[in-house]
C-alpha cells in the first residue's frame, strides 16, 4: 500500500493527468473527429513543452505522471483482454483468421526491417513494429515491459501509433471512395490496417454497422497476437542479454491478466453492462497512460532527431495498408 507521503508526491501529476483526460474528453466531445487518445498525447506533448506547464511536469508533477504512463496502461492492457471473445474471432473462419495471424507476423517484420534501415535508435524498432502490427499502443507498453525498456523510452514509438492510427481516421474513408469498397471490404481493411481498437472503431463506424462489425472482430484477432508477440520479444531479449544479469517476466503479469481477461469474455458470463463499463475504463486509462508518454516528449529534441521516426512509420503503414487491402479483396466477396 502507498504510504501518505508517497501518495502526497503522487498527488500533483495524478491531479494533471486527471485533468487532462477530462479535457481530452471534452473535445472528442466538442469535435467528434478528434479521438479522445489524440488528445491526450497532443495535451500531453503541450504539457511537457510550454514554459511553465513542462517545469512542472518535470517537477512536481512527474510522479503521479509517470505512474499513469506505466501503471495505468498496464491496467488498460489487461481490461483490453475484456474486448477479445474467441467465439466472435472462430467465426471468422480459420483461413481468414490464419492469413490475418500472417499479416501480423508480415506487418512486424517489414516495419521493423525499415524502421532499421532509418537507424531507430534502441529498441524503437520493435516497439514501433509492435505498435503498428498488433494493437498500437497496448502492445508498445507489453512488448517493452518484456524487455526492460523504461516508460520513458517508449513516448517515441507510441506517438508515431497515434500519428499514423490518426491519419487513419481520415485517409482510409478517401482511399475506399475512391476504390468503390463495399462496406465489408473496407471493415476488413480498416481491422486489419489500423493500429488501436478505438482508431478502428472511429475509421469503421464511417462505413456502417457492416464495417464495424467485421473491423472490430479481424482486429480482435491482431489483438489477440499480444501475449505471444511478448513472449517471442521476451525471449528474444533473454537470448541477447545472457548472463548479463537478471531479467523480466517471460510473460509480464498484466499480459497473464489481458489472457485472463480474454477467457472472462470469452466465456460469456460477464453482462453488457459490465463490458461497456470496463471499456470506458480502459478507454481513460490509456488516455491518462497517454498524457504520461506525451508529456515526457521534448519536442525540440524531437524536431532534431524524429525525422526519421516519422518517416519509418509512414513508410510502415504504407505498406501494411497495402498489405491489408490485397488481403481484403481476395478474401471478402464482392457485394
Amino acid at each position: 500500500m502507498p504510504q501518505p507521503a508517497d501518495l502526497r508526491k503522487l498527488a500533483p501529476g495524478l491531479a494533471a493527468v486527471a485533468v487532462a483526460v477530462l479535457a481530452g474528453f471534452l473535445l472528442h466531445r466538442v469535435a467528434a473527429g478528434i479521438p479522445v487518445l489524440t488528445a491526450a498525447v497532443v495535451l500531453g506533448l503541450l504539457a511537457g513543452n510550454i514554459p511553465g506547464p513542462a517545469a512542472l511536469a518535470a517537477g512536481s508533477w512527474r510522479p503521479g505522471i509517470a505512474l499513469a504512463a506505466k501503471r495505468f496502461l498496464r491496467l488498460g492492457i489487461v481490461l483490453l483482454g475484456l474486448k477479445v471473445s474467441l467465439v466472435d474471432i472462430a467465426g471468422l473462419g480459420w483461413i481468414s483468421v490464419g492469413l490475418v495471424i500472417a499479416l501480423v507476423g508480415f506487418s512486424f517484420a517489414a516495419t521493423w526491417f525499415i524502421c532499421r534501415l532509418f537507424r531507430l535508435p534502441g529498441e524503437e524498432s520493435v516497439l514501433v513494429a509492435a505498435g503498428f502490427s498488433i494493437c498500437g499502443v497496448s502492445a508498445v507498453g507489453a512488448v517493452a515491459a518484456a524487455r526492460a525498456v523504461p516508460a520513458e523510452r517508449t513516448a517515441v514509438p507510441a506517438a508515431m501509433v497515434t500519428l499514423c492510427g490518426t491519419l487513419a481516421i481520415a485517409v482510409l474513408p478517401l482511399l475506399s471512395g475512391m476504390l468503390g469498397l463495399s462496406p465489408d471490404t473496407f471493415g476488413f481493411l480498416t481491422g486489419a490496417s489500423v493500429h488501436d481498437v478505438g482508431q478502428v472503431v472511429a475509421t469503421a463506424q464511417t462505413a456502417g454497422p457492416a464495417a464495424l462489425a467485421l473491423a472490430v472482430v479481424v482486429k480482435l484477432v491482431r489483438v489477440l497476437m499480444l501475449a505471444p508477440v511478448s513472449a517471442l520479444a521476451g525471449l528474444d531479449h533473454r537470448r541477447r542479454s545472457e548472463g548479463t544479469g537478471t531479467y523480466p517476466p517471460l510473460v509480464p503479469l498484466f499480459v497473464a491478466g489481458f489472457l485472463a481477461a480474454v477467457a472472462l469474455r470469452t466465456s460469456g458470463v460477464l453482462p453488457a453492462g459490465v463490458l461497456d463499463v470496463a471499456a470506458g475504463l480502459q478507454e481513460v486509462l490509456f488516455a491518462a497512460a497517454l498524457f504520461g508518454l506525451g508529456a515526457s516528449v521534448n519536442l525540440r529534441q524531437l524536431a532534431r532527431t524524429g525525422g526519421p521516426a516519422v518517416a519509418a512509420s509512414l513508410v510502415s503503414w504504407s505498406l501494411i495498408v497495402s498489405g491489408a487491402l490485397i488481403l481484403a479483396v481476395l478474401l471478402v466477396p464482392a457485394g
